[in-house]
């Protein structure tokens, strides 16, 4: 080879070399991403944006993470939502973040940068890999930079296939900056898949399902994650059965539909309870059945029949007659074609919809008092019923916060959309609802984008309302103030008594105004109406808002009352 040659040859490989950081943003753009989200500082935002890819920048890497969370919920994990924070304390304060991701099982990628390498375990550097372990679908550190093509594609695979949860690639400082060979025009951009039943499971299933008498359909995030909507309102006319979501899948269902019973949530409407306990058998779809504090649990006498796409969902809390592994909306089509185009529905189920309209119709009775009070202090229900009657759920995205909030909006609020409801009912992280909104109107701008959270909620994550006014984000939040922490007196009523550990106390929409958005405080029952559509009208002009309603504590649920 002669020298000019050499001379060539050294030039096209210098030319072809790029930075680790700047890798990794080529595979991103190729991947479709259209913004990074996290928090200062990161070299990915630097090589993401000279790719055209912008950064969203919160005010904490909790809500970061909150952000991307809502962000994959709203496109059904359709678009790759990545979140990066900075080494050491951004690492440490994601973990929240990736826990209630985690629960909610939200396809998240998160990519960490790491101590530079031969110190990341040196006490006390916090190392990702190792205390993200069991909180992640998938948990690994890149030590080499040649590495990252393949690691690289294993994280998105993850993402892609299976059942969904973040999948975290730890990044250390000093490999983001080494130049490296590898093309992001060679990424193989991994598809989703939609395992189906076995055949002879599908036949197993549709017969003990035709053979019930009382049969009811429980949908769950799945339904949601596989965008399965049509073909589980398929099935429940095709047989007319009644069909109850859990909270993570309200809205997989909707719940304006003759056969919709409502949330099967801790606080729950009485056609659930109705229903549930008169069953002899529950399909459950689309979702882990797990126990928690916050889902109805399914009484033990019924026969459980469970289509999960995790094989680690069955029999996990439950013992179940029949578990099927596969995609939620591949295995309704599988009982859709087992059926034919002409299913015969059961004569025992004549009259169904009229007696299910006439429950809903006493239960919304017997709570209506509540719904239209015109107390002052101000009924929380008063302001979830005007909520329902000022927010068009065909084109909305709601979400709400932990505790009171979920348990008096689910019951109440008709999700008519999928994914027009972000729910959760396991981790209940106080605060997580803003960045979800945040996150949805990302994903949706055309959408309304509303929710709804107590103080205390407000308290932890209340600054990044000037993320919504910074990033063009116009979310409508909603905030309930009784200056206490509703319901803890229960649990510290000695604590509460003498020294009113309880107690809150503070102004929101004086800062919300402070920040830049709109605020507004409503202290009477006839002004909420009023008030919440100019939050709307602020919203439709680009203005993120928020209404601050002064109520008092309300201990009384849907369904423990």
């Amino acid at each position: 080879m002669t020298e000019l040659q050499q001379i060539n040859r050294a030039s096209a490989t210098e030319a072809a070399q790029m930075t680790g950081a700047a890798y990794i943003a080529g595979v991103l753009k190729q991947e479709g991403v259209r913004q990074i989200i996290g928090y200062p500082a990161s070299e990915l935002f630097d090589a993401a944006a000279a790719l055209e890819i912008p950064p969203l920048i919160a005010r904490s890497q909790r809500v970061a993470v909150n952000i991307a969370e809502g962000y994959a919920r709203a496109t059904a994990g359709r678009e790759l939502a990545v979140v990066t924070v900075q080494y050491g304390p951004g690492a440490e304060s994601s973990f929240a973040g990736i826990a209630q991701a985690f629960n909610d099982r939200a396809p998240v990628l998160f990519l960490p940068t790491g101590y530079p390498r031969g110190s990341e375990a040196v006490t006390p550097n916090f190392e990702s890999r190792r205390n993200f372990a069991h909180i992640t679908k998938w948990c690994e550190t890149a030590t080499r930079v040649e590495d990252l093509p393949k690691l690289l594609h294993a994280a998105i695979s993850r993402i892609r296939y299976g059942a969904p949860a973040p999948v975290l690639l730890e990044l250390p400082v000093d490999l983001l900056n080494e130049l490296q060979e590898a093309s992001p025009q060679d990424h193989l951009c991994p598809r989703r898949s939609a395992p189906q039943a076995e055949k002879a499971q599908v036949a197993e299933l549709m017969e003990r399902l035709l053979a019930a008498r009382h049969p009811v359909i429980l949908a769950g995030q799945g339904v949601l994650a596989a965008e399965a909507t049509p073909e589980l309102v398929a099935l429940a006319e095709a047989l007319e059965i009644p069909v109850m979501t859990t909270p993570n899948g309200k809205s997989g269902f909707p719940e304006n539909h003759p056969l919709a019973l409502g949330t099967a949530a801790r606080a729950r409407p009485e056609t659930v309870d109705h229903y549930l306990e008169e069953a002899d058998l529950v399909l459950a779809i689309g979702t882990s059945l797990t126990r928690s504090y916050y889902i109805l649990p399914v009484p033990e006498d019924k026969i459980i029949l469970q289509v999960t796409l995790d094989d680690s969902d069955i029999g996990k809390d439950y013992p179940v007659t029949l578990g099927v592994v596969a995609d939620a909306r591949a295995a309704l089509c599988q009982m859709l074609d087992h059926l034919g185009p002409t299913p015969v529905k059961p004569a025992t189920r004549a009259g169904l919809r009229a007696e299910i309209a006439a429950h809903r119709a006493a239960f919304l009775a017997k709570w209506m008092p509540l719904l239209t009070a015109e107390s002052s202090p101000i009924s929380p229900y008063r302001v979830i019923w005007e909520m329902v009657g000022v927010l068009d759920p065909d084109r909305t995205i709601i979400t709400h916060d932990a505790g009171n909030p979920r348990d008096q909006l689910c019951p109440f609020y008709v999700a008519t959309q999928p994914g027009g409801y972000i729910g959760w009912g396991k981790t209940t992280q106080l605060g997580s609802s803003l960045g979800f909104a945040l996150g949805a109107k990302l994903a949706r701008p055309e959408a309304v984008v509303v929710n709804l959270m107590g103080e205390a909620a407000f308290g932890m994550v209340g600054i990044d309302f000037e993320t919504a006014v910074r990033c063009d984000l116009p979310v409508l939040t909603v905030v309930l103030r009784n200056n206490v922490l509703g319901g803890y007196a229960r649990s510290m009523p000695v604590a509460s008594q003498k020294y009113e550990a309880n107690r809150v106390s503070g102004e929101y929409a004086s800062i919300a105004e402070a920040l830049g958005g709109y605020g507004e405080c409503v202290t009477e029952a006839g002004d909420l109406r009023a008030a919440l559509l100019r939050g709307l009208d602020q919203v439709a002009q680009g203005r993120a808002a928020l209404i601050e309603v002064v109520t008092h504590e309300e201990p009384r649920l849907a369904g423990l009352w």
